[in-house]
């Protein structure tokens, strides 16, 4: 399944979690009435939900708090937006010298960043989950 048609899925998934039929004059009158541009058309929402377009963010937005759904949930999916929080939590988790260690790597000339990335690299290489499992000193 590509991305448009996931996203059609979804669509259908939280119309049907609110009660709301699934009838494209119905998205089409509901949306038209919340959405403060320009109206869509009754092919434009027929579209959306076979999963042949995906709407703009500001659209997407609309269609989000109308069906009580995150905006990034109904566009991407549940699985793609826990990933995303995982990696926001484990950077979280980093302390302040890990932190000012990757401030400075950023600073420095690609060519240098290239050094010191192989050098993780060997190191991750060669200790494996050993490293991971000790605390940080």
């Amino acid at each position: 399944m590509n991305e448009k048609e996931s996203f059609g899925a979804r669509l259908c998934s939280a119309m049907q979690a609110q009660g709301v039929p699934l009838r494209p004059s119905v998205l089409e009158r509901e949306f038209n009435r919340r959405y403060w541009g320009r109206p869509i058309s009754l092919q434009a929402v027929r579209r959306w939900l076979r999963g042949e377009a995906i709407p703009a963010q500001d659209k997407l937005q609309v269609l989000a708090e109308w069906l009580k759904v995150e905006p990034q949930v109904l566009r991407f999916g549940e699985d793609a937006v826990r990933s995303v929080r995982a990696a926001q939590e484990r950077w979280a988790q980093l302390s302040y010298a890990e932190r000012a260690s990757l401030d400075a790597f950023l600073c420095l000339p690609p060519e240098q960043r290239r050094i010191v990335q192989q050098v993780i690299e060997a190191f991750a290489a060669a200790y494996g989950d050993k490293g991971a499992a000790e605390p940080p000193r």
